[in-house]
């Protein structure tokens, strides 16, 4: 009991004995650290804020690294979008226009041109003149035939250049396409689908022209079908109208005879 009582006493004066050390050092360890190494002064207090100032100063640069390469990145794609398609079938397509416009240049006797036709349907497809001979009537007759046959033939001639056509269309919409799929940029892009626009213009100009060479042909055999009427009706005109018939007048059977 005694032995007890000892060992609390001794316990007790060295937790008072720790309290006081404890005491007076919590003062020490508040006031800025000034243990000298070397002649180096150790500043917790002016460490941290240097680390933290590092730290800082370090996320200011990756910003601005992220933002370089930001414009970077924009500079290239913008380049990219300033790049010019490198394919073109302009040429290819003025070709097939020209082909076209040559066939429709190469109409026969009557033309695609308003005062020629002005011409010919005052002339040849006009009214049949009471006062013409047979022969002309007829040769008359015979040149708007020729005029409706060369239509009809070059009716088909446009149709025959359009169809040739169609195999240069097809390879250049197949490579445009292509192009338009693989641009590297918004210019690229656009410039093959300017160029798909051509092609269907120029796809249409083929359409109008076969469309006015049909008309063409049609208008002429429809001409030649309405002239030929009204010389019908002439001839009829004057094969029913009556001559001067039987004149009665003197006649000699023998000029030199009494």
């Amino acid at each position: 009991m005694t032995r007890s009582i000892r060992s609390r006493s001794r316990a007790l004066r060295m937790t008072a004995a720790l309290l006081t050390v404890s005491v007076a050092v919590i003062p020490f360890m508040a006031a800025p650290a000034h243990a000298q190494f070397g002649g180096i002064v150790y500043d917790p207090t002016n460490y941290a804020q240097n680390l933290l100032t590092a730290t800082r100063a370090l996320q200011q640069i990756n910003n601005q690294i992220t933002s370089l390469q930001n414009e970077a990145t924009m500079l290239i794609n913008q380049a990219r979008n300033l790049t010019s398609l490198p394919f073109s079938s302009l040429q290819q397509l003025q070709q097939s226009v020209q082909r076209t416009q040559q066939l429709l240049g190469e109409a026969q006797r009557i033309a695609y041109n308003v005062q020629n036709i002005d011409q010919a349907f005052r002339t040849t497809y006009g009214n049949a003149s009471m006062s013409a001979l047979d022969q002309q009537l007829v040769a008359e007759a015979r040149e708007r035939w020729q005029n409706t046959v060369g239509g009809l033939q070059d009716a088909m001639r446009v149709q025959a250049g359009v169809v040739g056509n169609i195999d240069t269309n097809r390879t250049q919409m197949s490579a445009l396409v292509g192009q338009s799929q693989g641009a590297t940029g918004a210019l690229q892009a656009t410039q093959a689908g300017n160029q798909l626009l051509a092609l269907q213009a120029q796809q249409l100009a083929d359409l109008t022209a076969v469309v006015a060479a049909n008309g063409r042909a049609q208008s002429l055999s429809e001409a030649e079908r309405a002239a030929a009427a009204e010389q019908g009706r002439e001839q009829r005109r004057r094969f029913l109208t009556p001559g001067s018939g039987y004149q009665p007048g003197n006649a000699r059977m023998f000029p030199n005879g009494n």
